[in-house]
């Protein structure tokens, strides 16, 4: 397996390297960030929200120490770490900030082979591929996919719904809306910041915002035709998004849930998608590695429109997806 890197070690990087430590996918060679070691190792230690780790984590210079696994660390205040020399091949960009495909290029440029952004791409031409698990992930080509986005947590959550509506009944056009915890994008308190909505407190206020998700999806259904939008609500993870959708073909609410039911039971997208059957709220989904949590009790149909509603935790099973495709990519 190649040698993996994650360079960011925010929210999302740690909990990537949670899910790869958990599951055994892979062991980072290193981890860089601008923050020192013993303030991020507290961090992963212990989580607002998904809790406390099973083992002692401590920061000590140049290592954060996770039980008795020291993984080499180096901040990146200055530069970017000396990818090749490390031996590093595949670089986890979770950043935030590497989406396009000059801030990729710079891993490449510091000694790695391949780079996976934890983000959407501004356009296409700033990466190779956009690859899901469960969805295109076997089109993967080392050869000529040295750039590749993952998309986003909701670009994850839609994809699933996507495909299934669209390999049973067609898609003409769709429009979708996700309810979306808040991030660190936006602030606390209210204060003037780059996007005008962002101002407001982000946990007191329900905040309009754009979503790149459609955008990554048409980067894997070319001829997809679905816009929507983003409301970012005073919760700290878990989202829903719901997609309104014309299909080609008539249906039933009933055949459309036999579709999710059969589709989230076998592969490609066991594991990725799954279904509820009874009534819940955003709890019920916290801390789920699942994608994309169908609700079928709020699937409704009216007229020739079709609405759906998926469940995902937007940090934790986005985190699961990101280092599965990681641990896939590196074994290539």
């Amino acid at each position: 397996m190649k040698k993996i890197a994650i360079y960011g070690f925010g929210r999302i990087g740690r909990q990537c390297l949670k899910v790869a430590l958990q599951n055994q996918l892979f062991i980072p060679e290193a981890i860089a960030d601008v923050k020192d070691e013993s303030t991020l190792a507290a961090l992963f230690e212990v989580d607002t929200v998904y809790g406390r780790w099973k083992n002692h984590v401590k920061g000590t210079p140049g290592s954060i120490i996770i039980g008795e696994r020291a993984i080499s660390y180096y901040n990146s205040a200055q530069e970017i770490p000396d990818w090749a020399n490390l031996g590093v091949e595949l670089v986890i960009d979770c950043s935030g900030r590497s989406t396009t495909r000059t801030g990729a290029n710079l891993h490449l440029e510091r000694g790695a082979k391949l780079v996976l952004m934890s983000a959407p791409p501004k356009s296409l031409e700033d990466c190779d591929a956009v690859l899901l698990k469960g969805i295109n992930l076997e089109n993967f080509d080392p050869a000529t996919h040295q750039i590749v986005s993952t998309g986003s947590c909701t670009t994850n959550g839609l994809a699933p719904v996507v495909k299934v509506v669209h390999k049973n009944f067609g898609i003409q056009y769709g429009l979708f809306s996700t309810v979306h915890s808040y991030t660190n994008s936006q602030s606390l308190t209210d204060q003037p910041m780059k996007d005008r909505r962002d101002s407001w407190a982000a946990a007191e206020n329900i905040i309009p915002s754009s979503s790149g998700a459609a955008r990554a999806l048409g980067f894997i259904w070319k001829d997809l035709q679905i816009s929507g939008k983003a409301y970012r609500v005073p919760t700290r993870t878990g989202s829903i998004a719901e997609l309104n959708l014309v299909t080609e073909k008539p249906c039933t609410v009933e055949e459309v849930n036999h579709a999710f039911r059969n589709a989230a039971s076998e592969a490609p997208l066991k594991g990725v998608m799954d279904v509820l059957e009874e009534a819940w709220s955003s709890a019920r989904i916290v801390g789920d590695s699942h994608s994309s949590i169908i609700d079928l009790p709020l699937t409704q149909k009216q007229g020739g429109i079709l609405s759906v509603a998926a469940w995902y935790d937007n940090e934790w099973g986005f985190a699961n997806r990101l280092a599965e495709v990681a641990a896939f990519m590196a074994s290539k």
